[in-house]
C-alpha cells in the first residue's frame, strides 16, 4: 500500500515541533523553523491535495486563486464572496493611522458598503494577482505572465521558462505583505506520448505550515488543474518547496492535535465545464467530491 501523501506534511510538522529553529520573527510572534522542504502530489488518478487531518475550507482557498487571477489588488471583492483571510493587514494599517480602534466586522462591511472607503483603505498594494496579470517593466509596457505561460504551453511545451513570479524589487515595498508563494514553474512530461501530462513546481520563501501551507497546497493544485484544462494536458504532479517553513509558537498545540489524527483518503477535483479562458472560472466550476476530513482546528493567524 503506498504512503498517504499527507503524511508529507504531517512529517514535516514533527519535524519542526522537534528540531525546529526557535526564532523571533517579523510578527512578534515567534517560531519553530526549518530551511528547505519538498512535497510532491500526484494528481494524475483526479485526486485532489485538500488536507483531511483538519478540515480546510478549500472552496476560500479557490476563491482566493481566482481572485489572484483576477489581477485585482482590493480586498472589497473577496469580502464580497466571504472571503475574510487578507483582512487583518488593511484592518491593522486602519487602526494605526487613524487610531480608531474599529473591530474587524465593522471595517469589512464599510469596505462593502463604502467604495471609496474601500478605495483608500482595502487596497493591498501590487501584490501577487497585480504581478502576475499586470507587471509593468521599465518601459511602462504592461506584462500578463500567466497569459503567456499558456500560449507557451500550446505552442512550446518544451520550455525551460514556463515561469511566473510575484517578486517585484522595485514594487516590494508598497506590499501589504511580500510574496510568499513566489515562483510557479511548469514542466511537461511525456511529449512523445498521446497524454503529455502538465506538473507544477511552486517556489514558497516562507510558509506557515499550520494556516498557510493547507491553503496554498490546495490553491496551486487548484491552478495546476484549470491550467491543464486549458491547455489539453493530463495532469502530472505539484511539487511544492518551501525555504523558510515555520510553526508559530502560538499554534504548538493545535499541531500537536493534529499530529495524533490518522489522514483520509484525498478528494477528487472534476470541472463542471469548460470555460473559455484561465479567466472565466468561477468557484462553482469546481466539482470536489469524496471530501471527509476531520473536525477543524482554530489558530490565530500572526499579522
Amino acid at each position: 500500500m503506498s504512503r498517504h501523501p499527507e503524511l508529507q506534511y504531517l512529517d514535516l510538522m514533527t519535524h519542526l515541533i522537534d528540531h525546529g529553529d526557535r526564532r523571533i520573527d517579523r510578527t512578534g510572534v515567534g517560531t519553530l523553523a526549518t530551511f528547505g522542504a519538498m512535497m510532491r502530489f500526484d494528481l494524475s488518478d483526479g485526486t485532489f491535495p485538500v488536507y483531511t487531518t483538519k478540515r480546510v475550507y478549500w472552496k476560500t482557498a479557490v476563491k482566493e486563486m481566482l481572485w489572484f487571477l483576477t489581477g485585482q489588488t482590493n480586498i472589497r471583492s473577496l469580502l464580497a464572496a466571504n472571503v475574510r483571510i487578507w483582512s487583518d493587514w488593511p484592518l491593522a494599517r486602519y487602526r494605526k493611522e487613524t487610531g480608531e480602534d474599529i473591530t474587524q466586522e465593522a471595517f469589512e462591511m464599510r469596505v462593502i458598503a463604502d467604495e471609496s472607503f474601500a478605495q483608500k483603505w482595502g487596497d493591498l498594494g501590487p501584490v501577487y494577482g497585480k504581478q502576475w496579470r499586470r507587471w509593468i517593466d521599465k518601459n511602462g509596457v504592461e506584462h500578463d505572465q500567466v497569459a503567456g505561460i499558456i500560449e507557451t504551453l500550446r505552442t512550446n511545451s518544451s520550455s525551460r521558462r514556463m515561469i511566473f513570479h510575484a517578486w517585484n524589487v522595485g514594487e516590494l515595498a508598497d506590499m501589504a505583505l511580500h510574496p510568499c508563494h513566489m515562483v510557479y514553474q511548469f514542466y511537461v512530461s511525456g511529449l512523445d506520448s498521446q497524454k503529455p501530462r502538465l506538473s507544477l513546481m511552486v517556489t514558497q520563501r516562507s510558509s506557515d505550515h499550520m494556516l498557510g501551507n493547507p491553503f496554498n497546497i490546495c490553491q496551486q493544485a487548484a491552478l495546476l488543474a484549470m491550467v491543464a484544462q486549458q491547455t489539453d494536458l493530463a495532469l502530472g504532479e505539484l511539487v511544492w518547496s518551501g525555504g523558510d517553513v515555520h510553526l508559530y509558537l502560538n499554534h504548538i498545540d493545535q499541531a500537536r492535535e493534529q499530529l495524533r489524527r490518522e489522514p483520509r483518503p484525498f478528494p477528487t477535483l472534476t470541472f463542471a465545464r469548460r470555460p473559455d479562458s484561465i479567466d472565466d472560472y468561477r468557484i462553482e466550476d469546481f466539482i470536489v467530491e469524496g471530501y471527509d476530513p476531520h473536525p477543524p482546528i482554530e489558530a490565530p493567524v500572526a499579522v
